[in-house]
């Protein structure tokens, strides 16, 4: 389901049920010659509408601009957009306060931007996990005042949070490829992976025919191919699945 579609009836009963609601966030990047600029932000989308065939799910409009940063390339005719991650935390905050207030109570944000170093924390989700935290803090102490925490309702609090049922798993923020998956398919940027994984997801979005081996951090998307996309493809998608149904 995607939210911008449903009716109030629709998402009513979407609470109900705690459907998860998902919001995909990317970046627009410069790709290389052979790749287009949305290549971060695509493969999210183009996974959950395929994950969207098969169960149930909110899809919220992909945001697109986070922080891309200019390590690559300067944007200059090359198309990078970067929005910095101070930006980033109040549009997130304010966001997701939003999204709580609705009722929304099983949200999900999966990044794919610099998530090699996701444990550690890039200015992304650095940005989108401190604005989870704080709104989720906010709302409890609107509804339930300073001292929440400390009364006696929350004598079970550690036993919640072993179950996963706390308040802080309200809102949960997951790289695209889980660490397993990174193992297996190491990431790059619009070399062999990243050029398999669009050629798997969002075929459309690469012409090889553009490549240029001129930049070193690309040139191994010549050995891209379907077949390893395909591959990394359905580890995806099983990580995600198995998130989601969690």
């Amino acid at each position: 389901m995607r939210y911008e579609m449903m009716f109030a009836g629709q998402l009513r009963e979407a609470i109900k049920k705690n459907t998860p609601a998902v919001l995909p966030v990317g970046v627009l990047e410069y790709h290389a010659e052979h790749a287009v600029s949305g290549v971060d932000t695509l493969l999210v989308v183009k996974a959950l509408e395929l994950l969207e065939k098969e169960m149930e799910v909110i899809i919220f409009p992909p945001f697109y601009y986070g922080a891309a940063s200019y390590a690559v390339e300067p944007p200059e005719n090359n198309g990078t957009l970067h929005v910095p991650s101070s930006t980033l935390h109040i549009f997130a905050k304010d966001l997701f306060k939003s999204m709580l207030r609705v009722g929304l109570k099983n949200i999900h944000v999966f990044i794919h931007h610099q998530s090699e170093n996701f444990t550690a924390g890039m200015p992304t989700d650095l940005a989108f996990k401190l604005a989870a935290r704080e709104s989720i803090f906010d709302l409890i102490e609107k509804e339930r005042g300073e001292g929440w925490w400390g009364s006696e309702k929350m004598k079970d609090y550690y036993s919640m949070h072993e179950k996963g049922s706390d308040p802080f798993n309200w809102i949960k923020i997951h790289p695209f490829m889980d660490a397993d998956t990174q193992k297996k398919f190491p990431i790059d940027h619009a070399s062999e992976q990243e050029t398999s994984l669009m050629m798997a997801f969002c075929p459309e979005g690469v012409d090889m025919k553009r490549f240029s081996e001129k930049k070193w951090y690309s040139a191994g998307a010549k050995k891209a191919n379907i077949e390893y996309g395909q591959a990394a493809k359905e580890m995806i998608l099983k990580s995600m699945r198995e998130i989601l149904k969690g």
